[in-house]
C-alpha cells in the first residue's frame, strides 16, 4: 500500500499545482508539516487552521467515552486526529474521530485506506460549512455507514446513517447517542459536554 514515505519526502515549500490540476495522494505527501489540517477532497486541496479550545475539549471527552465503551471492551477501534483516511483516489481526509468495527480491514501502517464505519467531525467556526456540506456529501458518496457532526457550541450531535445509497435526515441528539454501527454502544453525552 502506498504511503507518503513511498512517494516522496516532504519539502519546506508548499506544493503549487498548475491551474485545473487535481491533487493526488503523492501531492498530499509533499505538503510540509505546518500544524494545519490539510485534506484533499475530489482532487481539491483544503486547509483548516488548528482547532480551538472548546473543540479540543469536546474531542478529548468524546474520545475518552468512545475508548471506554469501544476499544477497552474490544468491540472496535477508535482513532483521533490527526490521522489520514485515504477514502478514495483524490480524497484524503482527517476526521476528528474514526470508529472501526472488528470487521474493518482498512488499517495500514501510516493511514486508513478505504471506508471507515463511523466518521466524526467536530465543528469549528471556521469549518462548519466544510463539514456540513462538502464532507457530508463526500462521505455519503463513499458509503460511510455513519457520520456525526458534533456542534460544541450547541452541545448537539447530528447523526447520519447511510441507507439505500444515501444519508437520510440527520437525527439531532443532545443527551444520549447510540451508535448505529455498534448498536450495543450508547454514550451519555453529559459526560462529553
Amino acid at each position: 500500500m502506498l504511503t507518503c514515505q513511498d512517494t516522496v519526502t516532504t519539502t519546506t515549500k508548499p506544493r503549487k499545482l498548475p491551474r485545473g490540476s487535481r491533487w493526488t495522494y503523492a501531492d498530499y505527501c509533499k505538503i510540509p508539516p505546518d500544524r494545519k489540517r490539510h485534506e484533499i477532497i475530489d482532487g481539491r486541496h483544503y486547509v483548516s487552521a488548528a482547532p480551538g479550545v472548546r473543540h479540543q475539549w469536546v474531542s478529548a471527552h468524546l474520545l475518552f467515552e468512545l475508548m471506554r465503551l469501544i476499544s477497552k471492551r474490544g468491540v472496535g477501534t477508535v482513532y483521533n486526529a490527526p490521522i489520514d483516511v485515504h477514502l478514495a483516489p483524490g480524497t484524503v481526509v482527517q476526521p476528528d474521530l474514526v470508529v472501526l468495527t472488528p470487521r474493518s480491514t482498512i488499517v495500514g501502517i501510516k493511514k486508513l485506506t478505504g471506508v471507515p464505519d463511523l466518521l466524526i467531525e467536530i465543528l469549528s467556526p471556521s469549518n462548519a460549512g466544510h463539514d456540513r456540506k462538502r464532507k457530508h456529501e463526500r462521505y455519503e458518496r463513499a458509503g460511510v455507514a455513519e457520520y456525526w457532526i458534533v456542534d460544541p457550541e450547541r452541545n448537539t450531535i447530528e447523526q447520519f446513517v447511510w441507507r439505500d445509497g444515501a444519508y437520510g435526515e440527520g437525527k439531532l441528539v443532545r443527551d444520549r447517542i447510540r451508535l448505529h454501527v455498534l448498536p450495543d454502544v450508547e454514550i451519555d453525552l453529559r459526560e462529553v459536554w
